[in-house]
C-alpha cells in the first residue's frame, strides 16, 4: 500500500522534512528556495552537543535508490557552506542507498580532517517519524507538548482573583460570597516564528518587497487556530517565568483529559515530598482542591497550523501598488506572497492555565476565568461586571468600568443603573426582573414580594394625607409649581 512517503512531490518531502528536524530539536531549520539550492536543501543547527553548535547541511532525495554522485554533491555543497564552525552534512531520502554511496559517506566521515556525513534511508525515517509522534503513513504530524505556563498556586488563588472582581459590586461583600466550583483547563497554544520574505518585479523592474520576522501567539483548540492578541498574546509569549510540566494522567475517549475529585486520588496529589506522589511518577503542579482538570488535546496536525500560519501571512502581507510602466501609464498589481515566500522557523507548543470559577448567588451563576503565567494574570471572563438583564458588555466582558453595578439580595442578579431600584419598604437594591410593583400617588414603587407590597400599603393608608403626596416627588414638585405660576399669573392680572 502506498505511503505518504510515496506520494510527496520533492519539494513536498522536503517541507516534511522541516518538519521532522525542527521535531527533533534542531535549531533555525531553513528551507531552500526552489530554485539554486547547490545542494544545500536544508540548512540547520545542531545545538545538542557540549561543544560549539554544528552547522548542519541536508540534501533531500525523493527516489526510489541514491547512488554516490548525491553524496558526493552534498559533500562539496558541505566544503562551501558559510557557517561560523563545525559543518556535518546529511542525505535524507524516502529510498534506499546504494552500497557507493554508503561507502563513500562512511570514508569521508572515517577521514580525520574531513566532514561527518550521515544517511537517512526510508526505514530510519519512519522509526524517526514514531518516536516524534509523527505519522508517515497517514500524514499526520502530531503536536507533542508536554510542558504549561505555570498556573495558579492553589485554589486559593483562583478564589483571591473572584474576590478582587466582586469588589467592584455594589451592596455585596466579598466577605459574604460563598465557596465557588473551581475548575483549571489548560487550553493549548502555539509560539509560531515566521519569516516573510518577498519581491515583486515588473518590466520596470522591484514595485514591491517586504522582509518581515514575526512570532505569533496562536490558539490551537478544537474550534480551530485563532490568533491571540492583546495582553492574552503577551502573557503566552512571556518567557520569564519559565515552564512547568503538563499534568497529563491520561486522555479519554474524546482526547482530553479531565480527571475530578470524586472517587479517585486527585491530580495533584502530593508525595512524600521527594518530588515524587506513593506511585513514582512526580507531582504534578495542581492543587487538589480543584473540583476538576482538563487539558484539552491540540485540535490540528502541526502541518495544518503551518498551513494556516501561511496562509494567515501571505493574506496579511498581501498589497495593491501602483507603478508607472516604460511607457509613461499608471498600473496597479496586487503582491501576494508565494507560500513559498514565507518560512515557519519555529513551532513552539505550550499550554495556557485558565482558571475558572462558578459563584452561586440565589438563583444565578457567575464565572470569572483568568488566564496565568505565574505570577501575571490576565481575565478573559468577568460575569461580575455584567448586568443579567441587559447584558451589557465591556472590557473583561463587563460593562464600562463608569457604569456601577448593583447586587440584588433577593434573586441574586447583578444590575445596572436601568434594572435596579430601591426597595420602598426596607431601604435596600432590588432588580427590576424579580420585584413586586404597587402604584402609590401615582407613582410605582418595587417591594421585595407581595408580602412587603401589603405591609408597605397598610402604611401608606395610616399616613396623614399631607404625606402621602411625597411617595411621588416628582409629581409634587410639578403641582406647587403649577400654583406658584397660577398666582403670580393671578397676581399680575390684578
Amino acid at each position: 500500500m502506498p505511503t505518504l512517503l510515496d506520494d510527496l512531490s520533492g519539494f513536498e518531502f522536503e517541507e516534511l522534512m522541516v518538519a521532522v528536524f525542527r521535531h527533533q530539536g534542531y535549531a533555525n531549520v531553513r528551507q531552500a528556495v526552489r530554485t539554486a539550492d547547490e545542494g544545500r536543501d536544508v540548512t540547520m543547527v545542531d545545538d545538542s552537543g557540549p561543544g560549539a553548535p554544528v552547522g548542519v547541511v541536508v540534501e533531500c532525495k525523493h527516489t526510489d535508490t541514491v547512488g554516490r554522485p548525491v553524496v558526493q554533491k552534498l559533500h562539496s555543497a558541505v566544503g562551501t557552506y558559510d557557517y561560523d564552525g563545525p559543518v556535518r552534512g546529511m542525505v535524507a531520502t524516502t529510498g534506499r542507498f546504494t552500497g557507493p554511496a554508503e561507502e563513500y559517506a562512511e570514508r569521508v566521515s572515517s577521514a580525520p580532517d574531513d566532514v561527518d556525513i550521515d544517511l537517512l534511508d526510508g526505514r530510519r525515517l519512519r522509526e524517526i517519524g514514531e518516536s516524534i509522534g509523527m505519522d508517515l503513513y497517514s500524514g499526520r504530524i502530531e503536536v507533542l507538548c508536554d510542558e504549561a505556563l505555570p498556573p495558579p498556586e492553589d485554589v486559593d488563588d483562583a478564589v483571591a482573583e473572584r474576590d478582587a472582581a466582586a469588589a467592584s459590586v455594589e451592596n455585596l461583600s466579598p466577605d459574604t460570597l460563598p465557596e465557588p466550583t473551581a475548575r483549571l483547563s489548560f487550553a493549548p497554544c502555539l509560539l509560531v516564528e515566521t519569516e516573510v520574505d518577498a519581491t515583486f518585479e515588473t518590466s520596470v523592474g522591484v514595485i514591491h518587497s517586504v522582509f518581515e520576522r514575526e512570532r505569533l501567539a496562536v490558539s490551537a483548540d478544537r474550534d480551530g487556530p485563532s490568533l491571540l492578541s492583546g495582553d492574552v498574546a503577551r502573557l503566552v509569549a512571556d518567557g520569564s517565568n519559565g515552564r512547568t510540566p503538563l499534568p497529563r494522567d491520561r486522555f479519554d475517549d474524546q482526547g482530553d483529559l479531565e480527571i475530578t475529585n470524586a472517587d479517585e486520588t486527585p491530580l495533584g496529589t502530593p508525595g512524600d515530598g521527594s518530588g515524587h506522589r506513593s506511585d513514582g511518577s512526580p507531582d504534578s503542579p495542581v492543587d487538589p482542591r480543584f473540583d476538576a482538570v482538563e487539558v484539552q488535546r491540540f485540535g490540528r496536525t502541526e502541518s495544518e497550523y503551518v498551513d494556516w500560519v501561511t496562509e494567515r501571512q501571505r493574506d496579511r502581507h498581501e498589497r495593491t501598488v501602483r507603478y508607472t510602466g516604460d511607457n509613461n501609464v499608471t498600473y496597479t498589481k496586487t503582491c501576494t506572497p508565494r507560500a513559498s515566500d514565507v518560512r515557519v522557523l519555529a513551532v513552539d507548543p505550550v499550554y495556557r492555565p485558565e482558571a475558572t470559577t462558578t459563584t452561586e448567588l440565589g438563583e444565578y451563576e457567575y464565572d470569572h476565568t483568568f488566564v496565568t503565567n505565574g505570577d501575571r494574570r490576565v481575565t478573559l471572563h468577568d460575569e461580575f461586571g455584567t448586568c443579567v438583564n441587559c447584558e451589557t458588555a465591556g472590557e473583561n466582558g463587563g460593562i464600562e468600568p463608569d457604569e456601577p453595578i448593583t447586587y440584588c439580595a433577593n434573586c441574586g442578579s447583578l444590575n445596572c443603573d436601568d434594572h435596579v431600584r430601591e426597595e420602598r419598604l426596607v431601604g435596600e437594591p432590588v432588580c427590576t426582573g424579580c420585584s413586586t410593583t404597587g402604584e402609590f400617588f401615582f407613582a410605582t414603587k418595587h417591594f421585595y414580594d407581595e408580602a412587603n407590597r401589603a405591609a408597605f400599603a397598610a402604611e401608606y393608608e395610616a399616613m396623614p394625607f399631607y404625606r402621602k403626596p411625597l411617595e411621588n416627588p416628582k409629581l409634587t414638585v410639578a403641582v406647587a409649581v403649577g400654583v406658584v405660576v397660577l398666582l403670580l399669573l393671578l397676581l399680575a392680572a390684578i
